[in-house]
């Protein structure tokens, strides 16, 4: 069985004297997606700030492989392997889509292989290596998430963290964005969506967890998660 990669038990957190998370339990394994489903205002991106150091854990513990990395600060988890893609992209205005990418390597050192991981995001979204010279922010919204997913892969990273995939974007452009996932995921890298859309997250991630007012009310493979009545009537109107 793999081993867990990242392991979340009993997590408190918030903002100033607002407490978001109560006592949250979840991981992700070696090498899977996993999902953190739940409606808008639950605290799953509460819960991937902390995660990345953004806020601080007020109790609890979040391991990486081990090695406990709450209260560390954002770039000492980067440089651990946690890469943090946010909700809305949060491109940079001027610099172009090659830049913008380049960005993400900018802890790295290995400049040979910068330019291999450059070549493999530019495979993956060939869009973007047509629009390498372009300012990022100019493009379509879906050309944006792939530039932000593209600058997380340049952390080289072994955890891939993406809030709100699917925010905004025409089930076209989601289903394209899910299947670069799926071709990232299969070189090992381990992924965790943060989706509104339950049915997005479930189509490619292997297990679930649902977050209701900051405590996790459900956990489960997708699948026995998919077929669940209260899922299917609260999240996918079925």
């Amino acid at each position: 069985m793999p081993e867990r990669l990242l392991e979340i038990d009993g997590v408190q957190s918030g903002y100033g004297d607002v407490q978001v998370l109560w006592d949250i339990s979840a991981g992700v394994e070696d090498g899977e997606i996993a999902c953190i489903v739940g409606s808008n205002g639950a605290g799953k991106s509460t819960l991937l700030r902390t995660i990345s150091g953004l806020l601080p854990v007020r109790a609890g513990s979040i391991k990486l492989a081990g090695e406990e990395i709450g209260g560390l600060q954002p770039e000492q988890i980067l440089m651990r392997g946690i890469v943090h893609v946010p909700e809305g992209r949060r491109l940079f205005r001027g610099l172009t889509v090659r830049d913008n990418l380049l960005l993400g390597a900018y802890l790295r050192k290995d400049k040979a292989q910068i330019e291999k991981d450059l070549d493999f995001v530019f495979d993956l979204f060939p869009i973007l290596k047509e629009r390498e010279s372009q300012d990022a922010t100019t493009m379509s919204g879906g050309e944006q998430q792939m530039c932000a997913i593209g600058r997380g892969l340049m952390s080289k990273p072994r955890l891939l963290m993406i809030d709100e995939l699917s925010l905004g974007l025409a089930p076209r452009l989601v289903e394209r964005l899910n299947e670069a996932l799926i071709e990232i995921n299969k070189t090992g890298l381990s992924i965790l969506l943060v989706e509104q859309d339950v049915m997005t997250a479930f189509e490619i991630a292997s297990h679930g967890f649902v977050v209701e007012t900051g405590r996790v009310s459900m956990v489960g493979t997708t699948e026995v998660l998919g077929n669940d009545p209260r899922i299917r009537e609260a999240y996918m109107g079925l």
